[in-house]
């Protein structure tokens, strides 16, 4: 039996205010920072270990929808340097989305190496934890990858568990499972790191409309 309404062509009709939508993702909303960041890749030698710098941009976005299906979401930018360099180490773009009704988290991302993925997990609206997962070949929630990744570092799976802390700060740990070029057994790729807020989000351009809408009506009363 379909979650889904029997009629998928009439628009819903969402909130402006995405920042009071966004559910489990409402911690995520901000410009974030860390230098404590933990990456293991696979190597020629074996696993290396590096230390990371970590800059993210979360900003709510109008809510999408698709007929009746609504999403509430963020649209992030992941940027990260290893320390005293300037160049990139990891670049990311993508959405963080929020389906209410179903109870539905979905991580989209991209990445300028050839790659781009869509994991999914389901929580609650109130959660403080939460797990997506992305598994080569769904149809649903699958990965893509150009042909020299597929042929050197073919990835089969990729979960990532995030944490909103008490303080305020938030937490991942991310592992992408790699089947690599000559290696018998599959590499498990880890991330992990715990970014604090230097930075509020801004408001939505619905939302904003909205707020000058009522500031206006109160000037004229």
């Amino acid at each position: 039996m379909s979650e889904y309404p029997a009629d998928i062509y009439t628009e819903a009709e969402p909130d402006p205010y995405t920042l009071n939508n966004l559910g489990p993702l409402t911690g995520l909303a901000g410009i974030w920072t860390s230098a404590a960041g933990k990456d293991v890749a696979p190597k020629a030698e074996g696993p290396e270990t590096s230390t990371y710098i970590e800059h993210a941009e979360f900003q709510p976005i109008d809510a999408q929808t698709n007929g009746p299906q609504i999403f509430y979401g963020l649209r992030y930018h992941v940027r990260i340097v290893k320390p005293d360099e300037v160049e990139s180490f990891h670049d990311q773009v993508g959405y963080w989305l929020w389906e209410a009704a179903t109870g539905t988290v979905i991580q989209t991302l991209s990445i300028p190496r050839g790659q781009t993925a869509m994991a999914m997990g389901h929580t609650t609206a109130d959660a403080k934890s939460f797990k997506l997962e992305a598994v080569r070949g769904a149809e649903t929630n699958g990965i893509l990858s150009n042909p020299f990744l597929e042929h050197a570092f073919k990835t089969l799976r990729y979960n990532i568990a995030v944490t909103i802390n008490d303080d305020g700060s938030w937490s991942y740990e991310q592992e992408t499972l790699l089947s690599v070029l000559g290696k018998p057994e599959p590499f498990r790729h880890t991330d992990r790191n715990t970014l604090r807020k230097i930075g509020e989000p801004t408001p939505n351009p619905t939302a904003r409309a909205a707020m000058a809408a009522e500031a206006e009506e109160k000037a004229k009363a």
